[in-house]
């Protein structure tokens, strides 16, 4: 039987936050989960286990294993028992073609919350190096990521989709590096108030630009020390927030839900400060915009920056779609001659025996050369007519219709 990619998929666009965290996997548990999928499904040849905040997803090539039973599999994995799982939150696939469409949606960023995500197809590259330390690639998994890294430079190459940054977070981050331009951005000091997803994203990303000095703050403690242990942060009490004891930091950014007008005012330092309230309703009362010794931003300010990149990626999805639809062509033509060229490879050497014989009862002269270019003739007639299994006289008569006399 014909090996097959497939694939099973939970994430933001069929679930929900609380349903998508019983399927995920930490780092780990991951080792786990892959041997015990291989134990159960012994004919799986290939698997990459993709994890990130807003999916999980098994793609594995095997001959005879359905994916609704590795679903089943997984999910019972994931299910505590007494509870029970939803298999209507997953989808999947037991198609080739349709396993890489879905694979390339996901590594171009299509198919995620921001659309044109960068940091996916890094992910995806990671786990895939993860598959390979375990010998798991697989030869329609290794095409599928080859296809993958194709695609991937196409879009960035020749379309806007990759352009610049559609995250407040990101974006936050670089305007105070860019404001501090030339005056060494990495030594200022930033508090962070809050400690929700926009925070965690500000700490994410912070990795790009390296600031040293971020302080955190937030009403619930424990939720504080968690996230600045994780990070590295200093931690800032609640009370000097509520009192508005700002007297030490460069930058303060700000994303509290239900907190109108945490920050009322800044008690002049004589340097430079940026104030970013990142939060609906806004933290910060909106009339320190008008000293001139702050720099301020909110939601609104910030977004603004943005529109362009999202109108930008937006009318570049045509684009992208029509790269994906010439690499998934270009995979289903390479998987579509597979048998053919496993028969080739088989054959080869009975090929080259049988020309052989064929000068010899013809008591004619030869050259490797000779033999090379019949086979290359013979072979070419075989991919054209897609041919396999062949028969020994039919192959004999090709090579009695294409021999050099």
């Amino acid at each position: 039987m014909k090996r097959t990619l497939r694939y099973i998929s939970i994430s933001h666009e069929t679930a929900t936050v609380v349903q998508r965290e019983r399927y995920f996997i930490p780092d780990a548990d991951k080792g786990n989960v892959i041997d015990s999928i291989c134990e159960k499904f012994t004919d799986i040849s290939g698997l990459l286990l993709l994890v990130t905040c807003n999916r999980t997803e098994i793609y594995f090539e095997a001959i005879a294993s359905p994916a609704f039973a590795v679903c089943d599999h997984f999910i019972a994995l994931k299910t505590k028992p007494g509870e029970q799982g939803d298999k209507k939150l997953f989808k999947q696939s037991d198609n080739t073609r349709t396993t890489v469409r879905q694979l390339l949606k996901v590594s171009s960023g299509l198919s995620s919350q921001v659309t044109g995500d960068a940091e996916i197809v890094h992910q995806i590259k990671k786990t895939y190096l993860y598959s390979i330390e375990l010998k798991l690639q697989g030869s329609l998994l290794e095409r599928a990521m080859q296809t993958v890294f194709r695609a991937h430079k196409r879009i960035s190459n020749e379309t806007a989709f990759r352009d610049g940054t559609t995250s407040v977070a990101y974006k936050s981050l670089k305007v105070v590096n860019d404001s501090f331009r030339g005056n060494h951005p990495d030594s200022k000091k930033i508090l962070l108030i809050g400690c929700g997803d926009i925070v965690r994203q500000v700490l994410k990303y912070n990795a790009k630009f390296n600031f040293q000095h971020i302080s955190l703050s937030n009403r619930t403690l424990e939720n504080a020390v968690s996230l600045a242990e994780k990070h590295g942060c200093s931690l800032y009490e609640w009370e000097h927030v509520v009192r508005n004891e700002f007297d030490d930091f460069d930058v303060i950014i700000s994303a509290v839900s239900n907190c109108r007008h945490l920050i009322r005012q800044i008690a002049p330092s004589g340097k430079k400060r940026i104030l970013i309230d990142l939060a609906l309703p806004g933290n910060m009362n909106n009339g320190l915009a008008s000293r001139d010794d702050i720099s301020f931003y909110d939601l609104d300010a910030i977004s603004a920056e943005l529109k362009d990149t999202r109108d930008k990626r937006v009318s570049a999805i045509g684009q992208v779609n029509n790269i994906i639809a010439e690499e998934l062509k270009t995979y289903a033509d390479w998987y579509r001659d597979a048998p053919l060229r496993a028969f080739l490879a088989e054959y080869k050497i009975v090929l080259t025996r049988k020309i052989e014989a064929f000068y010899d009862e013809q008591d004619a002269d030869y050259t490797e050369e000779t033999i090379a270019i019949v086979s290359h003739r013979v072979i070419r007639k075989l991919m054209q007519g897609g041919r396999t299994n062949m028969p020994a006289e039919v192959l004999d008569t090709m090579i009695r219709d294409h021999a050099v006399l």
